[in-house]
């Protein structure tokens, strides 16, 4: 294979593109825009974003000063949505599903925590000294994070503050799960720089014992994997959407009834049990997805982001629904977010910058949510049916 050069200048990219043959529309478009973004960046892909519109009761939130997520006000919205995806049917499926809705009211979403977590652990001579580290740990927090606050040390974030420690000892390990709140950027960076100081400057060379092995990432939360930690627990943004559909909206717009809705959920939720699925959900994964890419969210994040447990229950009149997302990791400052063609899509939604991250959170969820009501109802008529029929007749390759 060819040495390519590895740099982001103008020379390099035009060298790596020469080299590799690579040509037409991979390498039309002026990548500088994006050189920040990533290593050896070489052309584009393009991904088409089509838009859909909720209407949707949004929370505004704000942190108390013990990290706390506090509703300090209310309002309803109809709110465009952009979706970047291949996926045939996703977008006239989730505006389906946000029809239903808004003909039968609104969205109401809610956002009820914000942490996000590094999970160190500490390796020691045996599980005597590693139950001592722990206890340590846990009474030594508020010193802990004075330190973090005080230190004057170019790799400290002063945006990622240290909340919570969780700890886990098993053999002679000491696992720490560490939890902070990042403000509007999603916060792997910041908080990985802090927990990587915490661990070498503050327990490595204060700790009572002292541990063999520090490992930054030790796999205890389920970094970029779903996991129940994550799920019972959080990993960035917890957040609810719900609405209450009514029987008119259910019959017209989605062409099922309850009753049939009521019995897909029924099974699905045993066949998500008997399978060990970390979720209790049709598809969120397509929609969180679909807003990440547009957005310039991290997509590795996809996997956490996307676990839900969804619920239905008959009401008078219609039926009410909803979807907890435990782990919405999402950013409206840094990152991928400031590429061009993602901020104007964070623009769009008004979700662009500082003070944006729980309106954003929101607004996924409730995108999630139109998709679980729409994709359901199709599956939930006789034989599936309608699901079959949207696949068939948008599926593409026949």
């Amino acid at each position: 294979m060819p040495k390519l050069p590895r740099r982001n200048d103008s020379a390099s990219v035009k060298a790596r593109q020469e080299a590799l043959g690579l040509d037409g529309e991979v390498t039309s478009f002026d990548v500088a825009p994006w050189a920040s973004a990533a290593e050896s960046v070489t052309g584009v892909a393009v991904i088409p974003v089509s838009v859909a519109q909720l209407r949707v009761s949004l929370g505004d939130y704000e942190l108390d000063d013990d990290g706390a997520v506090i509703e300090t006000g209310r309002g309803n919205e109809d709110v465009t949505v952009p979706l970047a995806h291949t996926e045939g049917g996703l977008t006239a499926s989730m505006q389906r599903g946000a029809r239903a809705v808004a003909e039968s009211g609104a969205f109401r979403t809610y956002v009820v925590a914000d942490r996000i977590t590094r999970a160190s652990c500490f390796v020691c001579a045996d599980a005597a000294e590693a139950l001592q580290l722990a206890r340590w740990v846990e009474s030594e927090l508020p010193a802990m994070r004075d330190w973090l606050r005080t230190a004057d040390l170019p790799e400290v974030s002063r945006r990622a503050v240290l909340r919570e420690a969780k700890t886990h000892v098993v053999g002679p390990m000491c696992h720490v799960l560490w939890r902070w709140t990042t403000g509007d950027a999603v916060g792997p960076n910041m908080m990985t720089r802090n927990a990587y100081v915490l661990n070498m400057g503050y327990i490595m060379e204060r700790a009572p014992v002292r541990p063999a092995r520090a490992i930054l990432e030790a796999n205890m939360g389920g970094d970029k994997k779903p996991s129940f930690e994550f799920f019972q627990q959080g990993h960035g943004k917890t957040v609810l959407a719900e609405a209450t559909l009514t029987d008119e909206a259910i019959r017209r717009v989605l062409r099922s009834t309850a009753d049939d809705l009521i019995e897909l959920a029924w099974a699905g939720t045993h066949g998500a049990v008997a399978s060990g699925m970390q979720s209790v959900a049709f598809t969120p994964a397509s929609a969180v997805a679909a807003v990440f890419a547009a957005t310039g969210q991290d997509l590795g994040m996809v996997g956490t982001s996307s676990m839900a447990h969804g619920v239905g229950r008959r009401v008078d009149g219609g039926l009410h629904v909803s979807i907890r997302f435990p782990g919405l990791e999402v950013g409206t400052v840094g990152g991928g977010t400031t590429l061009p063609y993602a901020r104007e899509w964070l623009e769009l939604m008004g979700c662009a910058g500082s003070g944006k991250v729980y309106r954003f959170a929101q607004i996924v969820a409730a995108a999630a949510l139109a998709l679980e009501i729409s994709a359901s109802a199709a599956m939930a008529t006789a034989g599936s049916e309608n699901f079959f029929r949207a696949h068939h007749e948008r599926g593409g390759l026949r």
